[in-house]
């Protein structure tokens, strides 16, 4: 039974385990190729838990994993979802120049489309990586011809953030014809929290991240956004050593508890695509 009348997005950051920025200083870029991948096994898994429930979700992919397994982007394109871009191989944007950054949606977004046979017009940058300080790629995306992003967090993170930014979907200045539509968060007792998944989804209990997403359908009268990712449903994925206590709890905690609150959330929520919940394109 639905929570509420609202639909919501959800959506995939399809990158594997070796990928993330927390593990970053840990796993050289260099060496990506020699370690054995998970994601496709992984987001085929999230496919069929997404066709069991008859929802369709918003796909941001990276460009490096698309090369090396165009059979998932081609059946995230067959069976009605969104393919969209999170860049080429996860570097964040406040380590890009623009010239690298253009380079690097550009590349992507042709790429996604060859391979998917769709046009891709959403955008989510690596690690929410885009914020007060270089919002220039707001600019680039634009001219790019992504029509939305989904790249900033309006609120503190030790990554990310730009607490100064609208709760929920906005027109930059910068950007005029590019709408960006923010990580959904709660404002509770003069604290922002977040209310969108990741590694808050594993952290709290599954009746707290319900009832975050409850409260912004019901009292803030707004569609909300939920993300993870295909190795968050991964309790078997290996381990890396000599990581710091704070790494270790953000990328391993509860990873068994996943599937099945993603299961719970699916049944308790209306779900669809970011392209239609926010109605991209159209006025609103």
């Amino acid at each position: 039974m639905s929570a509420g009348p609202l639909t919501n997005a959800m959506t995939v950051d399809v990158e594997d385990y070796f990928q993330v920025s927390a593990l970053a200083p840990y796993i050289p870029r260099a060496e990506w190729d020699a370690i054995p991948r998970r994601v496709g096994v992984n987001t085929h898994r999230v496919l069929d838990l997404f066709a069991g429930a008859g929802v369709h979700a918003t796909f941001f992919v990276l460009g490096w994993i698309a090369e090396r397994h165009p059979d998932v982007v081609r059946r995230i394109v067959a069976e009605g979802h969104e393919l969209a871009s999170h860049g080429y191989e996860h570097v964040r944007v406040i380590h890009q120049s623009p010239e690298q950054f253009r380079e690097d949606i550009r590349r992507t977004k042709a790429l996604l489309e060859d391979l998917g046979g769709v046009g891709v017009r959403g955008y989510r940058a690596a690690s929410y990586s885009i914020g007060a300080s270089n919002l220039w790629a707001l600019e680039e995306l634009q001219a790019a011809g992504y029509v939305y992003s989904s790249s900033i967090f309006p609120g503190k993170h030790d990554l990310y953030g730009m607490p100064d930014a609208p709760r929920f979907r906005f027109t930059p200045e910068n950007a005029p014809e590019l709408t960006e539509i923010p990580i959904t968060t709660v404002d509770l007792f003069g604290r922002r929290l977040p209310a969108a998944g990741g590694g808050f989804f594993r952290l709290f209990p599954y009746a707290v991240s319900r009832w975050l997403l409850s409260r912004v359908n019901q009292q803030d009268g707004q569609a909300g956004l939920f993300y993870f990712h295909p190795w968050e449903i991964d309790p078997r994925q290996p381990r890396q050593h000599g990581i710091d206590l704070r790494t270790r709890i953000r990328h391993y905690l509860n990873l068994e508890r996943t599937e099945s609150r993603l299961k719970h959330l699916l049944r308790d929520f209306r779900w669809d695509r970011m392209d239609r919940v926010f109605r991209i394109g159209e006025a609103v």
